[in-house]
């Protein structure tokens, strides 16, 4: 709980939070509360690459949504603003003294057992984690035959900000969850592609 549960990542991000959010899904289907073939993983930015994480190396999850997500750590290491670089060193350790750490956690090097549903959502001008992270995963995951929908937002960064926008990608959520666990949403949204579906 708190600071010391934050602290609880450094070093061991890809690992902690991952194990954290399949625990509690598996706790709460294993009390009965959800149904288990159902359940959904979604998150942004770091929690998006828990997403992504979580669904490489489990299969507790039916489908997820992954907002500006992380695919590729070493990639992101390169390729991230000065202020971003150093808190993977606490998140991952220093790059490139860690690498094998970076390659080991990053998602895009697990897609083996990765066959959830995905929806991967991105604005173009992100410099955090730039379009390239939701692109590889996406060409990587489309590759596979597993079912993907990408959304790239016109003038969107890091974290959506207009009320537009924001509203897109909550339906586009939804739409895409509804047809991947077949369900229909009460409101009418609009199409959505989902490649491999």
């Amino acid at each position: 709980y708190g600071r010391s549960y934050r602290r609880a990542l450094d070093g061991a991000w890809g690992v902690a939070d991952v194990e954290d959010c399949v625990a509690a899904a598996q706790f709460l289907a294993d009390r009965g509360d959800v149904d288990p073939q159902r359940l959904i993983i979604r998150g942004g930015s770091a929690g998006g690459f828990t997403v992504l994480a979580a669904l490489a190396i489990h299969d507790t999850f039916a489908a997820g949504a992954s907002r500006y997500g992380i695919a590729d750590l070493e990639a992101l290491a390169a390729d991230t603003h000065k202020f971003e670089s150093r808190y993977l060193d606490r998140l991952v350790g220093p790059y490139p003294e860690a690498r094998d750490v970076y390659v080991a956690r990053s998602p895009i090097h697990h897609l083996d057992g990765f066959d959830a549903p995905m929806i991967v959502l991105q604005g173009d001008e992100d410099e955090i984690v730039p379009p390239a992270q939701a692109e590889m995963i996406v060409e990587a995951l489309e590759a596979k035959g597993v079912p993907v929908a990408y959304l790239l937002f016109e003038g969107e960064q890091h974290g959506f900000r207009s009320a537009d926008n924001i509203v897109a990608a909550l339906e586009a959520e939804l739409a895409f969850f509804g047809r991947v666990l077949g369900f229909t949403p009460a409101d009418r949204l609009p199409d959505l592609e989902i490649s491999g579906l």
